[in-house]
């Protein structure tokens, strides 16, 4: 597994991260612990060394069971989490005080920590943001919470998570140079955060975390217009109406385009363009069965796409704004 520098931190990363939303189970309907567990100490022994997390990804489930299998093995890994926003808007609302009052970025990172059992993370995250709260005076309090955990030793260094195919809105927060690491959604059809805020990433020193590389299964390949999810499933939404049929539809142009040589699927193919761009730190794809932890890994090991290749899929980039009726 190779390693890529996480930002200025000095941390060396898996360039394939584990993404644990699936595995704390919630609006995944298709996750068991078994599975999970299963697939966290594959990831492991494959190298992979950075696993983000969250709270919300099961009230704590997630960092429970990453957690659990870090003591178990004895391995050293790095662990991301987030603290949710207290007034519980995603995306981002109000002021910074209604989401990340100082005292609630402590208590939550002290709970996660209390869920997955160590003295400290390596990246604590606040799980939305807006630029606009850079302005707000609040943000000096929450700004001095995050310092203060980080002199207690309780995080070590501290980022965010930007809202939903929003990059536009922590470009200002990354030119501040405050931030060690912003988490995006990067893939074959949002490639907007490749235009302003990764090359803001660079100049600046912060790690890019780059999240949901396959479009929630729709850059997998496995797809078809005759999918369908259990009831509960986030996906059954997310892929409504006419949404699931244009999917389909872009996934089959790109495996035409993409599979074959090093790309033996079209999974394999979006993760490869995820680490072609020099900014990406690590890609975290959800990762609930070892059997997919095992076909990402042998996808990071492909050569990074040439400029000509990646300006031709430039054509792939997608909005998803069709109406779901």
């Amino acid at each position: 597994m190779r390693c890529r520098a996480l930002g200025r931190t000095g941390l060396q990363v898996s360039e394939l991260g584990f993404g644990s939303w699936g595995i704390g189970g919630g609006l995944w309907t298709d996750s068991s612990d078994a599975d999970s567990l299963a697939a966290l100490r594959r990831a492991l022994e494959l190298g992979v060394n950075l696993f983000d997390t969250a709270y919300v990804y099961g009230d704590g489930h997630s960092e429970e069971l990453i957690g659990r299998v870090l003591r178990e093995t004895g391995r050293r890994a790095y662990v991301a989490t987030k603290v949710p926003p207290k007034n519980k808007s995603w995306p981002s609302s109000g002021g910074i005080a209604e989401a990340f009052p100082a005292d609630w970025v402590v208590a939550c990172t002290e709970r996660s920590l209390r869920k997955l059992g160590v003295d400290s993370v390596e990246l604590q995250q606040l799980h939305v943001w807006n630029d606009g709260w850079l302005d707000d005076p609040a943000f000096e309090d929450t700004r001095a919470a995050l310092e203060r955990l980080t002199r207690e030793g309780k995080i070590r260094f501290w980022g965010v998570s930007i809202d939903a195919r929003k990059p536009g809105t922590a470009v200002r927060l990354v030119r501040s140079g405050l931030p060690h690491a912003i988490q995006a959604i990067y893939n074959l059809f949002h490639q907007e955060p490749a235009d302003e805020l990764f090359p803001a990433c660079r100049e600046h020193g912060v790690g890019v975390l780059v999240r949901v590389p396959f479009d929630e299964g729709g850059l997998t390949g496995r797809l078809s217009e005759d999918s369908r999810f259990p009831e509960g499933d986030f996906r059954a939404n997310y892929f409504a109406g006419r949404l699931l049929g244009e999917t389909v539809r872009r996934a089959k142009a790109l495996e035409r385009e993409l599979v074959g040589g090093d790309a033996p699927d079209l999974a394999a193919a979006a993760l490869r363009y995820c680490l072609s761009d020099p900014a990406v730190s690590t890609v975290i794809p959800g990762m609930r069965r070892p059997t997919h932890v095992e076909a990402n890994a042998r996808a990071s090991e492909a050569p990074p796409y040439p400029p000509p290749r990646l300006a031709a899929l430039r054509a792939h980039a997608w909005k998803r704004d069709l109406a779901p009726a």
